[in-house]
């Protein structure tokens, strides 16, 4: 693969990974910080208490969220634990993509999930070594070369 490729590879791994920890950060944020981690639950949540999920999981899963989405999208921006992140997402877009289709089983998967899920897949199956502007690169490099 010639130097050009692997630039254009690692220069799309970096705006995916900034598109996409943005993305989660900035709403984390809110949630966590404008909205709080407990209204969320309420909001977001509370109201599955009439489908067979106990109110218990709700509660802990709604004020979770908020600090997961917080704290993956940070380390996504930054390319630090990046494979870790994104899984810590991935289980977050699992989460809502059951919660969504619990209430409404024809939700418009297009305008939420489906961006985000894109994005998320594409950076974790690009290799490590294209992700070349990130901290997990550096730190390996420095390690190889010690």
């Amino acid at each position: 693969m010639n130097d050009e490729t692997l630039s254009n590879q690692a220069w799309a791994v970096l705006f995916a990974r900034g598109v996409l920890g943005l993305i989660f950060f900035m709403a984390g944020g809110y949630k966590v910080f404008q909205l709080g981690a407990l209204e969320h639950a309420r909001q977001y949540f509370l109201p599955f208490q009439d489908t067979f999920l106990p109110v218990w999981s709700l509660w802990a899963v709604g004020v979770t969220i908020p600090f997961v989405e917080l704290i993956a999208g940070a380390l996504v921006i930054l390319g630090f634990r990046v494979r870790e992140a994104l899984i810590a997402l991935g289980v977050v877009l699992l989460i809502v993509t059951f919660g969504h289709l619990l209430k409404e089983p024809l939700y418009p998967f297009h305008e939420h999930v489906i961006p985000r899920l894109a994005l998320l897949l594409f950076v974790l199956v690009m290799s490590r070594e294209r992700d070349r502007f990130s901290v997990d690169h550096f730190l390996q490099s420095r390690n190889k070369s010690s």
